[in-house]
């Protein structure tokens, strides 16, 4: 009996990124649940610009690459020119947070039918390790060696917080990827974000701390304890509007 195996909606292409890296277990979880609810073949992803602009390597599904930044805007187009579609983008806090916050808070607001993987880690990870909205108070950066001066560089962007004041989105949650439980409540979550979409209630985003040892200067091991000991109080976990549940 089979009691663990690759999800066929991942290729055998190997992954690039660097060792530690959570944006393995994402793509996993994502291709689980295109399994189990057998979307497979009528979904498309929307690879961003940052570390997973790779990602249509991974996914058995068809992949499209946005201009950075532009992702919900390309997931909107493709989702509205054939509504059977299941579209879901995968981005990083810049990308997402950054260049691409417009079009994030636009297609909330219109409670696009889309799906939105959001994965903040703190720091841009492609281009070196500068400073990114996400990047916490006092964290240091390439382009910020004395630590997040708030006095000059403003505060994170909390983007569930933000979003949960549109009337428009339908599902907004926060998770993260760091043990065997966050694990597994990150992919009830995702799991639940791309049965909106199925069922038609609209927008969902699930926001997911991850970690980057590599630009954190740290171990993979102390680079997940760090999410928990400085990520996750700064971005607590959990529900932040669920339309369906009456948040």
């Amino acid at each position: 009996m089979v009691v663990f195996d690759k999800p066929h909606a991942l290729t055998d292409v190997p992954l690039h990124y660097c060792p530690g890296c959570t944006h393995g277990i994402v793509h996993r979880l994502v291709a689980e649940v295109m399994d189990e609810l057998g979307i497979e073949g009528r979904t498309i992803g929307v690879a961003p610009v940052g570390c997973s602009v790779m990602a249509y390597d991974y996914f058995n599904c068809d992949m499209v690459e946005a201009a950075h930044g532009r992702a919900p805007a390309v997931a909107t187009g493709i989702k509205r020119s054939d509504p059977d579609n299941i579209v879901f983008t995968y981005q990083g806090d810049g990308d997402l947070a950054s260049i691409g916050m417009a079009e994030t808070v636009h297609s909330a607001a219109r409670n696009e039918n889309i799906t939105i993987i959001f994965i903040n880690n703190a720091i841009y990870g492609m281009t070196g390790g500068q400073m990114a909205p996400t990047s916490l108070p006092g964290q240091v950066t390439q382009t910020s060696p004395y630590g997040r001066d708030t006095a000059q560089c403003g505060f994170p962007i909390k983007v569930c917080e933000m979003l949960s004041q549109l009337d428009g989105p339908e599902y907004l949650e926060r998770v993260a990827v760091n043990n065997v439980k966050n694990v597994k409540n990150a992919k009830k979550a995702i799991k639940k974000a791309f049965e909106n979409q199925v069922n038609g209630k609209g927008f969902s985003l699930i926001e997911v701390i991850s970690s980057c040892p590599t630009n954190w200067g740290m171990t993979p091991k102390r680079a997940l304890e760090w999410i928990d000991e400085k990520m996750i109080p700064y971005y607590p976990l959990g529900v932040y509007k669920d339309r369906s549940a009456g948040k």
